[in-house]
């Protein structure tokens, strides 16, 4: 007789039967993915509010900001979704399809790759 992983209550069913319930399942899943799911949901909402930020600021597909304008709002430098480097050896930083280019100054390019 197999027992439930998660309560140790005895399985009754199919004979590929893991846990006695759904509720013991989803518990037991929560449980054993917890740390990785946090670092990734954390993750996920800061490209989320970057994302955000670029969108507002460049409504026009291309744009110029501040630094302490992109602060301001929260944004995090620290994260971004890819690197794309010109022939000519500019770096543009983007989260999915908004992206940015440090100026001098203090200034960014904000900028919208298109598909």
């Amino acid at each position: 007789m197999k027992t439930c992983p998660e309560c140790g209550d005895k399985i009754v069913g199919r004979i590929d039967k893991k846990f006695c319930s759904d509720a013991c399942r989803n518990s037991y899943n929560n449980r054993i993915n917890k740390d990785s799911k946090n670092l990734i949901r954390n993750t996920n909402n800061r490209l989320r509010k970057n994302y955000r930020i670029l969108e507002e600021l460049n409504p026009d597909q291309k744009t110029k900001t501040s630094r302490a304008k992109l602060i301001e709002k929260g944004f995090d430098f620290n994260y971004f979704t890819s690197i794309y480097t010109t022939k000519a050896g500019t770096v543009y930083y983007f989260v999915y399809d908004q992206g940015y280019l440090p100026l001098e100054g203090d200034y960014f390019a904000l900028v919208k790759r298109e598909n």
